[in-house]
């Protein structure tokens, strides 16, 4: 007997809010085991830095191709196959034995976490048609997503204290399995009837692209900037990039269809993607270093110091809703995203204090905290809806591809800016101490959260040194993500001024496309 419609979308809504909060957690809770890696699986500072990026960088590889794939052979069904290949690589990740195998088991966790994220974008519009109910299933979505993504230290720490390292990964197997029973009787079934065969070419070309620039990032200050290998594989990495916006504007039906950027919304939504992405999330992964070194928390204190920056991300989207609705995302995205740069530049202050400590810090993360979930809802739903359905895998491919490379580059970005301002930090605080290697050495590890390097300077310097890192890269976050707000904000305001599409795939004006 069919399920009712509305028990239906119920029971997919679930499902696909298991599939986001799976692929939050596998970007958050990972970090709380890093130091863990460095000691049990010989890791040093840029092996636990590409167990980061080898995830993110693996979604960017297969976000557009989804898409194109979902399109075609259905949304339904590549969102199972992806559930099923996430629980697998979750397996393999879990039962890694070194770094090398957890690496390449990460890259290919999210190589699943990419495709199934863009399926559960594209389901949801499609599932629900109607504005208001999309609205709302996009705000229970950002809920879910947003537990995953804000609660994953504390998540990752209490694993890491009760069950160990490797269940981090070993939970989505059970997870994957009940998503799949879930989605296999509710979600229903939708494809783009016009979608094309695969585009390779772009496909290929971006990927590399994308890893080239983050492995330059990466790996620029051991190797500087004169090395041939580091200059070969920039040169390459631009000339892809290159190949790859010819490739696209090329082809008749393209995987990454330029002329949607011509639809005001959607350029400003994806502004919004860029900005969460250049700052909150990136400073995820190195904000519970502060707090247990900087400020000197155990893992308990800092995971609950961790719910100011990550709690609003719960309570909050609703709001950004009621905002956008009522006030059009064209307002409401650039708002988030300068609330969010406005937090950063409170923490940046707070850490200044002669005696920083959760009083000078947590304001800002606040206020930080409370910009994502004011953005988050409001830039998915505009992205959507400012496009045919028929095209939502194709829209959906680019909002997440924007917040992945974003956040790929960043992370690598943040973590080079960290790292100087350590090893700037502890040339100050220690002047005895000569040997640039060995300083660097040191400030890898105390940006890595190991105890050991700790232990090799003295407290008040570390402490010191570190505050001036986190300090520049705040900074960077804070000023950056208002950049990008302005953009967002001018992008709106085109499409305000104009009342008129250049796209021939544009759709008439709506509440949530805030045209």
């Amino acid at each position: 007997m069919p399920l009712p419609d509305a028990r239906r979308n119920a029971i997919a809504l679930i499902a696909v809010c298991l599939g986001a909060l799976m692929f939050g957690l596998e970007i958050t809770s990972v970090p709380a085991i890093l130091p863990t890696l460095e000691r049990l699986l010989h890791g040093d500072f840029t092996s636990l830095q590409w167990v980061m990026n080898a995830y993110t960088i693996a979604c960017t590889t297969v976000l557009m191709a989804t898409g194109t794939l979902a399109d075609r052979f259905g949304r339904k069904r590549v969102f199972l196959v992806s559930i099923a290949a996430f629980g697998i690589t979750s397996l393999v990740c879990g039962l890694a034995a070194d770094m090398t195998i957890l690496i390449v088991g990460r890259f290919l966790q999210g190589m699943a976490g990419g495709a199934l994220l863009i399926c559960t974008v594209a389901i949801l519009s499609h599932q629900f048609p109607d504005g208001v109910a999309r609205s709302r299933a996009f705000a229970v979505w950002g809920v879910v997503a947003g537990i995953g993504l804000g609660f994953g230290p504390v998540i990752g720490g209490a694993i890491l204290t009760w069950l160990g390292w490797q269940w981090v990964f070993l939970i989505h197997v059970p997870l994957a399995l009940l998503a799949i029973g879930l989605a296999w009787g509710a979600v229903t079934e939708s494809r783009d009837p016009e979608a094309k065969r695969l585009d390779m070419a772009g496909i290929v070309t971006l990927s590399l692209a994308v890893f080239g620039f983050t492995w330059c990032i990466t790996q620029g200050p051991a190797r500087g900037l004169g090395d041939p290998v580091m200059l070969a594989i920039l040169a390459g990495a631009a000339v892809c990039l290159a190949l790859f916006l010819v490739a696209e504007t090329r082809q008749a039906h393209p995987m990454f269809d330029f002329s949607v950027f011509r639809i005001p919304a959607f350029s400003g939504a994806i502004f919004g993607c860029m900005g969460m992405n250049f700052s909150y999330w990136p400073l995820m992964i190195y904000l519970p270093i502060y707090f247990q070194i900087g400020l000197g928390y155990d893992s308990v204190t800092a995971g609950l110091s961790l719910l100011a920056y990550t709690l609003p991300t719960l309570v909050v989207p609703p709001v950004g809703e009621r905002l956008a609705l009522r006030y059009g995302p064209g307002r409401t995205i650039p708002f988030g995203l300068f609330t969010i740069g406005l937090g950063f530049l409170a923490m940046a202050i707070g850490t200044m204090g002669a005696s920083p400590g959760w009083i000078t810090v947590l304001p800002g993360a606040l206020i930080a905290g409370i910009g994502i979930a004011l953005t988050n809802t409001p830039v998915t739903n505009t992205t959507t809806a400012a496009v045919p359905a028929s095209r939502a895998g194709m829209a959906s491919g680019i909002d997440i591809s924007a917040r992945l490379i974003t956040l790929a580059i960043n992370i690598a970005l943040m973590g080079v800016l960290l790292v100087e301002g350590i090893v700037a930090g502890l040339k100050r605080a220690m002047p005895a101490e000569s040997d640039p290697a060995g300083l660097r050495a040191l400030a890898e590890g105390i940006a890595a959260g190991n105890a050991g390097a700790l232990e090799a300077g003295t407290g008040a310097a570390v402490q010191t040194a570190l505050a001036q890192g986190f300090r520049l890269i705040m900074l960077y976050g804070g000023l950056g993500v208002w950049l990008l707000a302005g953009l967002s904000f001018l992008a709106f305001r085109a499409g305000a001024a104009g009342r008129t599409s250049l796209s021939p795939c544009a759709v008439p004006a709506s509440p949530q496309s805030g045209a």
